[in-house]
């Protein structure tokens, strides 16, 4: 294989290159075409050389091009494995000149005449493809200046595909293992109970999932990882249909709430996943802390379900401008104050404050207002004088399986 020292320095390539970026393919197009224009270059392409099989992941082509992305064919055919072997050399200015490449096919039908080609290699120092180009005819121009050009962008290539390349792989270790929750139902439920703070009665249990598994993350960060890997919807339907089976230990005059995502809310088939026979001792709670764009859509999803009796309730408020955004739009029936409100609510003015105007929008809208995260008994009596009627937190009680509420008085049976 032909090798030489990267042509650029290591932290200006780190410093170019952004792990995550969502313009992975428009900047590797944009590559080949530079490159293309710079060398006075017919066709630029970036090829993968796996399993015996060499293919082209990008092309840019100043003719009607020879090959197309997705194209593939023998490695053993290519210009790209005689270069990383180093049975050809990387720079060729006219291919009818060397026997090694008057034998391959593409030299003659397409005609090759000048070529280019580099190895693009990984981070962790494994070989990828290569980074080529070539003209139709031959080019005595060329010369190792030129080859470092080359060079150079296949070294930046590595870098974007390198990252490209973990970023997938982190992507399919976390859709193994959600997957392996969902097969084996690795979660359970706990339940939180809602408290009216007047009378000191349990209106109503929150439903909370709890994941049994060898790696121990907080459950946002396993519901956060279910959406980067596409099936938040399955994780959250699971959690709400293990929820919803716990439903008959709970006290008959006690509603049971869910979590849904708008993402979910739309994706899936909202009937079915929340048929129960009392609809109207069930809340459906929008968690989401960004705006949503189909808030109509969201809405018509639940229609049914509120007509039937179904109460929703928007999570969090007051913790973003999302918020408030779900409440205006959705208008919902119960409005969850946000533990960042409640929290030294007894000495914080402003809080006290942004809580009233809340509680002030609720009431002129029909609606009522739970506060979230209670721990204190001054929180307590300071959220009780504002006109607050119901909390859940700590202080009331944490959230409990059903075993641990059953010990405690809390379930029919």
């Amino acid at each position: 294989m032909n090798s030489k020292m990267p042509t650029i320095n290591q932290k200006l390539l780190e410093g170019v290159i952004v792990s995550d970026t969502p313009h992975y393919s428009s900047t590797m197009q944009a590559m080949l075409e530079a490159v293309r224009n710079h060398l006075g270059m017919d066709v630029a392409f970036v090829s993968r050389i796996e399993n015996g099989k060499r293919s082209f992941d990008f092309v840019d082509s100043s003719i009607p091009p020879p090959i197309r992305p997705g194209d593939s064919g023998d490695v053993e055919d290519s210009y790209c494995q005689r270069v990383v072997d180093g049975r050809l050399p990387e720079l060729i200015n006219d291919a009818k000149e060397i026997e090694e490449a008057r034998a391959l096919p593409g030299t003659q039908s397409i005609p090759i005449g000048a070529h280019l080609s580099v190895p693009i290699m990984l981070d962790n120092g494994d070989l990828y493809g290569t980074f080529c180009c070539f003209s139709r005819h031959p080019d005595p121009s060329m010369n190792t200046r030129d080859l470092d050009v080359l060079r150079t962008f296949a070294d930046i290539a590595g870098k974007h595909i390198s990252h490209r390349e973990a970023a997938r792989s982190q992507e399919k270790a976390l859709r193994a293992e959600i997957q392996e929750i969902l097969a084996e139902e690795r979660l359970a439920m706990v339940f939180q109970p809602i408290q009216d703070i007047h009378r000191q009665e349990t209106v109503g249990f929150e439903s909370l999932a709890r994941f049994e598994t060898p790696v121990r993350k907080p459950p946002n960060i396993w519901f956060d990882q279910a959406k980067r890997a596409g099936m938040a919807a399955e994780l959250e339907l699971l959690a709400v249909s293990q929820a919803l089976k716990h439903a008959c230990h709970l006290p008959e005059q006690c509603y049971l709430s869910v979590n849904l995502s708008p993402e979910t809310i739309l994706e899936a088939d909202m009937e079915s996943a929340l048929s129960v026979p009392e609809p109207d001792k069930l809340v459906v709670e929008v968690t989401e802390h960004s705006t949503i764009d189909e808030y109509d859509k969201v809405a018509a999803a639940l229609g049914p379900l509120r007509a039937r009796g179904v109460k929703l309730a928007v999570d969090d408020a007051g913790a973003g401008y999302a918020s408030f955004r779900h409440i205006l739009a959705l208008a919902p029936d119960i409005i969850k104050l946000d533990m960042s409100i409640t929290r030294d609510i007894d000495s914080d003015f402003r809080k006290q404050a942004l809580a009233k105007s809340m509680i002030a929008f609720a009431e002129a809208t029909g609606c009522e207002i739970i506060a979230e995260g209670v721990e204190t008994s001054a929180e307590l009596r300071e959220l009780r004088a504002l006109g607050v009627h119901k909390a859940q937190g700590y202080l009331i009680e944490k959230p409990l399986p059903t075993a641990d509420l059953r010990a405690k008085g809390y379930t029919r049976n």
